[in-house]
């Protein structure tokens, strides 16, 4: 069963049992990858529908900020929660540590030496963490390491 198939029956599921907050998420993904699939006139394969999951996730953890400043503990817990939902549709995530072995690597390949480098090891170190680890977390960590 594709991710794209998985996502329809799981909405399906959530409409059944009543389940608005999945229902929400799972829905707001689908039309994500519809919206992404029209653009680009392409098909996405669970590589492609990953992708637009985890820059929905990237999306909702953005925003929490803003809802906590406003004091919409509603709209926080729902956002949380929406959260919790799409994650169980990416991989496995790297931790921290997992993540600091890989941009060690990524130095030590592109010959980075300072925080100018920083370029290069991103762009070494995204490609092979793509869906697994936060694009900001990556960023942070080469900083600790280049810094």
């Amino acid at each position: 069963m594709s991710l794209k198939e998985k996502l329809l029956e799981d909405m399906k599921t959530a409409m059944r049992e009543k389940d608005s907050i999945r229902k929400n998420a799972v829905q707001m993904v689908r039309s994500a990858v519809l919206q992404v699939e029209k653009d680009s006139k392409v098909t996405l394969d669970d590589d492609g529908i990953i992708e637009v999951i985890a820059k929905e996730v990237k999306k909702r953890r953005d925003s929490l900020p803003e809802y906590e400043k406003s004091g919409r503990q509603d709209l926080v817990d729902e956002l949380k929660s929406e959260i919790e939902v799409l994650m169980q549709y990416l991989p496995q995530q790297l931790t921290e540590e997992e993540l600091e072995e890989i941009v060690k690597q990524a130095v030590q390949s592109t010959g980075a030496n300072s925080v100018r480098d920083i370029g290069k090891v991103m762009q070494a170190v995204l490609p092979k963490v793509k869906g697994r680890a936060d694009g900001k977390l990556v960023n942070q960590i080469a900083k600790k390491i280049l810094g």
